[in-house]
Formats: structure tokens, sequence, C-alpha cells
């Protein structure tokens, strides 16, 4: 429905300069609602002017010029007016009058904000500062919001100041029914949308904050990891298939290191230091959060580095292949040696945190270091409390309560 809109012009008349002219000001109004005042930056001879029509009278050069001046302000708002309504769909006076001036916000609009984010990101990409998968979600979520903007909304794009609680919850019944997330990927898929929104509250685009009252979390999901036992079978087991030698070994080396397939990738000879203790150290910046890991190079892990040492270009340790290859060639590795479960490339994260340090007693902090986590929480969900811990646990608290002295010869 297309909006009433005015523009009139007027005098303010109290305001009367030296020669006896006052300063020509104007009035846009929408739809009936609050107006917008603005000066035109010109003043006129009051004697002449025509306050029914909001113009200048008589044939003088001067009302001819006050006139033409007029007549472009008018042409300019009239062009900013329609521009606003057919990228938004939504305008009022003050966003025409802030246009008209030169004040309109260089991202007032939630794509806009998106899409500088995106090239941003981008760069940090191409810097190795941040991981290209996690660029690949930002892609993602803005093609969905693309997609339920023209749905929902039948617009291209949306002003921030029109982003209200109702769209943060039909965006996520979007994500649910008509792209088919499971909870916890509607969960990670808001999040690039509340990054967008906290962007545009810092540099003051957005007052009201339209998620403040919506609440979801992720479900607690299983996360499989490796028991000792399996590890030993990975790595005892032979391949007649090289590729499938390699990608065990990579995983295994995942393993007990705890990189991600895109640190794994990017190791180079660069991140390996030597600290005064003389072992070899890895230390990489997580892409993911930027956080330095520092990781020990135990016995097994060295042992696949210098396997494969010297092997690779560009002074990285191993010529690591494509994701989906190596994500597909890990299951039919597993398979083989008679693992039954199903196990994402991620497994070795879990496996590390789990089997390999907290199994063996090492404390949780240590673990969220060596992890590159900016936060314990996210390190407790890595956390299995694996039944070999549980019995060792207890044994030694047995041990501990044999030698207290209250406990010690009590017979019952």
């Amino acid at each position: 429905m297309r909006s009433t809109f005015s523009v009139l012009f007027y005098l303010k008349r109290k305001d009367v300069r030296k020669d006896g002219t006052v300063p020509v000001m104007g009035r846009i109004t929408i739809d009936g609602g609050k107006p917008s005042q603005f000066s035109c930056k010109f003043t006129v001879n009051p004697a002449l002017w025509d306050t029914e029509s909001g113009r200048m009278t008589g044939r003088s050069i001067a009302a001819q010029e006050a006139n033409k001046m007029l007549d472009g302000i008018r042409v300019k708002i009239n062009g900013h007016y329609r521009a606003i309504m057919e990228r938004d769909g939504y305008v009022t006076s003050e966003k025409v009058r802030n246009a008209f001036l030169g004040l309109e916000y260089r991202h007032e609009t939630l794509l806009k904000v998106y899409d500088q984010f995106n090239s941003d990101f981008y760069n940090w990409v191409q810097a190795k500062m941040r991981a290209k998968s996690t660029f690949q979600k930002y892609l993602t979520v803005y093609g969905h919001l693309k997609d339920f903007l023209l749905t929902r909304y039948k617009v291209s794009d949306i002003a921030l100041k029109e982003i209200s609680p109702a769209f943060i919850n039909d965006f996520e019944m979007f994500l649910r029914a008509e792209k088919g997330c499971t909870h916890n990927t509607v969960w990670v898929y808001l999040m690039p949308l509340r990054k967008m929104i906290d962007i545009a509250i810092e540099n003051r685009w957005l007052v009201h904050d339209p998620f403040v009252k919506h609440e979801i979390s992720p479900e607690e999901t299983e996360r499989e990891f490796l028991t000792k036992e399996e590890i030993r079978t990975l790595m005892e087991t032979r391949f007649a298939n090289p590729k499938h030698e390699l990608v065990r070994d990579l995983f295994v080396f995942c393993c007990f290191t705890g990189l991600s397939y895109c640190e794994l990738y990017n190791l180079s000879e660069e991140n390996i230091r030597t600290y005064f203790d003389e072992n070899q150290w890895i230390h990489i910046a997580r892409q993911k959060t930027t956080v330095v890991s520092e990781v020990q190079l135990l016995d097994i892990p060295m042992k696949i580095l210098e396997k494969y040492r010297g092997t690779s270009e560009n002074g990285k340790i191993f010529s690591v292949p494509k994701y989906s290859t190596i994500r597909s060639n890990i299951k039919k590795i597993l398979k083989i040696c008679g693992i039954e479960k199903s196990m994402s490339w991620h497994a070795g994260r879990h496996t590390m945190a789990t089997t390999v340090c907290l199994s063996n007693n090492m404390p949780i902090e240590t673990v969220s270091s060596i992890l590159g986590h900016k936060n314990i929480r996210t390190t407790q969900i890595y956390a299995k409390i694996t039944k070999e811990k549980v019995k060792n646990d207890m044994s030694a608290l047995a041990r501990q309560l044999n030698n207290i002295e209250e406990f010690a010869g009590v017979a019952i």
C-alpha cells in the first residue's frame, strides 16, 4: 500500500535577517505521522511569499530563482522517498529528511549490514584469521534470510528498525518448517542474525534489541569418540590402499593433538617449536576462536609427523586431502577396523578431550587451553565420563579411604 506523502514549504518568520529576509523551511509528512522539518538553506523576502502555495509570487528574478530552488528540493526529496520505499518497503518522514540532508546511516538495512560483514569476514578467511567453514555458515544463513524476506514479507531487504521479536520468531519457524532444520541447526543459524543485530546496536543503527526476550538453547547431543582399545585397533590395522593409511595417520594425529581439519591442513614448520623443556610443541592460533593453542607433541603424533615431514609443499607438514575426501575415507577406515561408530572428522578432537586427556586425569582447565576454547563451558561439552575413568576414580577413592585412620580396620 502506497503511503500518503507531502512536502510543504513555509517561512520561519521570527528569524528575520538584517536585510529583512527570512529562512525558508521544509516539512515532510507521511501517512499523517509526525512531520520532519528541515532548512532549505536560503532566505526570501516575506512580502513576496504565498503561504497557501508555499512559493514566491511575481516574476522577479529573485522569485524565479527561489521557486527553482524549491522545485529542485522537492524533486530530490521525492527521489529519496521512492528509493527508500523500493529498498525497505517502509518509509518515515525522518528517513526521507535524513537522506535529503545526507544524514542517512551508511547501513540501515539488515542485508546491507550482512553484506558488509561477509565482505570483511572473507578478508579474514584469506588472511587465515577465520575458518572457511564458518564463512560458509554465514553465507548459508544469508541465503536463508533472503528467502525468508521474499517469502514472508515480499521484500528484498528490511530496515533494521523494522526487526521486531516477531521477526525473530518468524525466522526461527521458517528455518524449522520451510528449511527442515533440526533444533540445534536452528540454534546455530540464529547466531549470525544475532551477530548482525549486535553490530547494528553497537553502531547505533538500532536502539532496541529484538532478541531481548527470545530464548533458544542447544539440545545436548551424544558426541562420538574412540576408546583406548579402538585407537589401538586403528593404529595396528594395515591398509592396502596408501590413501587410507594417510587418512588413518592424520586422524590419529588429531586424536593426540586435538587439531581440527583446518588447523591440520594449515599446520606448517612455523607452528612446530622447541621450548625450554626441549620437547617439541605445536603453537597455533585456532581459526574459529583466534585463541592460541599449545600442544606438546607426544610420542605417537611425533612419529606421524616425522613419517610425513618433508613430503608436502609450501612448508606444510602434511599433504591433507580436501575435506569431502577425508570425511568419506575415515568412515570407510573405521568400518575396515570393525569400529561400528558413525563419526565425523571432528571426533578426533572429541577423542583427544575425552580418552586422551580427561580419562587420564588431566584438569579440564588444561584441556580447555589445549583445545583453544575461549570458555570452559565449551570444553565441558566434550567431556565424557568414561567407565574407565569412573573405575579409576573409585579405585583412587578406595585407596584414600583405606589410608584414613578413622576407617582403618573397622569391622561391621
